[in-house]
């Protein structure tokens, strides 16, 4: 608990809208964003607004936050038809959006990346409500770096963030992480009796993990010594958990974590991708991590993360395209027989770490709206 929940009312409540989302990368530091807004005064009046994907509607309704959605979908990377149509919806998405923040009195907009926050935030700036955008990656994504003009903040996640941002704008805040992911690090840890590795394929799994996950299975030396804890994703989760049951080890395989702060607690090891929001997980908990990037991500974005940590010597970094299961499962069995290499990486995991971006972001949130505490 920190200061601002001792001082509840010291803050007037806002009306925020957060914009954007799509993928856990982007929704989560919203919600994160969003609870802290909570905790200065529990009457502060949050929306979310997106495209309304099935993911999006699970993780608020899980989360509590009301939603709204809007008719938007991604241009870059499509075929000539699809970006045709998807230009055709943006007027309508705009005028919806319109109407949506005068619904909700909006004092202010928080995009989080994803292309509904473009509609969102162009109507805000024509509304004259103030706009902030969270940056996760190192790469900025198209749809921030055509709303970088109209923003008043933009808050990225690392020292090193590309791209062209106006100096007076930008505050390296890192990536705000929901609160209870956070109380993983106070979670009671479990007995060292076993060798906990957490593999996670990103909010939709991620097949190419898997099929190697599978095929390191038999070659582990150490199997026995394991425990297994992986998130597949939905397509993948009956395969991989035949192949561990085959390789009779001790696993739990789901398609989908909800409660991933007990799963951080007990992870000796995390194998996962490299998005944004993942890399500021583990680094605010200090968990050392082999990073497997997804090879199309825009602009390589997850390679550039991941070699954020890689170059700290806070993590290791395999490239999908060079992927097997005979070099995974030698990775797997040399890291849990280096006990020391793992704690001096998981040192210098937690140093890159910043736990505060979201008390950060929401504290200069604040100042923007000219609403210090008002005590």
């Amino acid at each position: 608990m920190h200061a601002a929940e001792l001082e509840k009312n010291a803050w007037r409540p806002l009306k925020v809208v957060v914009a954007g989302g799509g993928t856990g990368g982007h929704l989560f530091p919203g919600i994160a964003v969003a609870g802290e807004f909570a905790v200065r005064n529990p009457q502060s009046r949050i929306l979310f607004v997106g495209a309304g994907r099935p993911f999006e509607k699970d993780a608020l309704t899980r989360a509590g936050y009301p939603q709204r959605t809007i008719a938007i979908e991604g241009i870059k990377g499509r075929g000539p038809w699809a970006k045709a149509r998807a230009a055709m919806k943006i007027p309508g998405a705009l005028f919806h959006s319109a109407g949506i923040l005068a619904e909700a009195q909006a004092d202010l907009v928080v995009g989080v990346g994803g292309y509904a926050t473009g509609p969102v935030a162009m109507a805000a700036w024509i509304k004259g409500i103030p706009v902030v955008l969270c940056e996760q990656n190192t790469v900025h994504g198209i749809t921030n770096l055509m709303l970088f003009p109209i923003a008043k903040r933009i808050y990225v996640s690392f020292d090193n963030t590309r791209g062209k941002i106006d100096p007076l704008k930008k505050r390296v805040t890192g990536n705000p992480i929901r609160q209870q992911i956070l109380a993983a690090s106070t979670l009671e840890a479990k007995e060292k009796n076993t060798f906990t590795i957490l593999i996670v394929g990103g909010s939709q799994g991620a097949h190419a993990i898997n099929l190697a996950v599978m095929d390191a299975l038999p070659r582990l030396r150490q199997r026995r010594k394991f425990h297994m804890v992986h998130q597949t994703g939905a397509k993948d989760q009956a395969q991989v958990a035949d192949a561990y049951e085959k390789a009779e080890m001790d696993a739990e395989v789901k398609s989908f974590f909800h409660d991933m702060a007990s799963r951080y607690s007990r992870a000796d090891l995390v194998v996962c991708r490299a998005g944004a929001t993942t890399v500021a997980e583990l680094t605010a908990l200090g968990k050392p991590a082999l990073f497997i990037p997804y090879p199309f991500a825009a602009d390589n974005h997850q390679e550039h993360n991941a070699r954020a940590l890689v170059d700290h010597g806070a993590a290791q970094m395999v490239l999908e395209r060079e992927l097997t299961g005979v070099d995974l499962a030698r990775r797997l069995d040399t890291l849990a027989d280096a006990p020391d290499l793992l704690a001096t990486m998981a040192s210098r995991s937690r140093r890159l770490g910043k736990p505060d971006a979201a008390r950060s972001i929401v504290d200069d949130c604040y100042q923007l709206v000219g609403n210090s505490p008002c005590i």
